[in-house]
């Protein structure tokens, strides 16, 4: 499993510093507070069946969502239970995870989930999907994006 080379290149652009990782190496992660990014791939489209999205579909593709952990367990059980495909759905991320083909994640121990939504709306050639994630924030359009592709991008590596 690899990210395809221009979503590497964004994230790269966004925060020089931080590496995708997998399942695997979440299981590394301390179990403190933090906030993350999960990027995952749709394979197909996903139609909300409950809540406040129900009936609205999600084209396939690549996403980036930005999301905090300030629980018991930190980012390391939020990302783990994120990177389940076979789980309770409890949250609107959940109908996606479940249904994603390829996740990484990308953890930060400072700032917040809302200033990582804000860099990814900022870097352009994304699309949100308003109120998705942020539902209690009165400040972002949306912690969910479309990772529209880059049109000459390069594929795997």
């Amino acid at each position: 499993m690899s990210l395809p080379d221009d979503i590497r290149a964004r994230l790269k652009g966004l925060w020089p510093h931080a590496r995708p990782f997998s399942r695997r190496a979440a299981r590394h992660l301390p179990a403190a507070p933090g906030c993350y990014v999960l990027i995952f791939s749709l394979p197909e489209p996903v139609t909300f069946a409950s809540g406040r999205f129900r009936g609205r579909a999600v084209p396939a593709g690549w996403y980036a969502y930005a999301g905090s952990a300030r629980g018991p367990g930190g980012t390391r059980a939020r990302i783990l239970r994120h990177m389940k495909k076979r789980k309770k759905r409890r949250w609107h991320i959940d109908w996606l995870t479940c249904a994603r083909e390829e996740i990484f994640a990308l953890c930060f121990a400072q700032g917040s989930e809302c200033r990582l939504a804000g860099a990814l709306m900022d870097a352009g050639h994304v699309s949100p999907l308003p109120g998705f994630g942020s539902s209690d924030c009165k400040v972002c359009e949306s912690h969910l994006v479309f990772l529209a592709p880059l049109s000459g991008a390069a594929g795997r590596s």
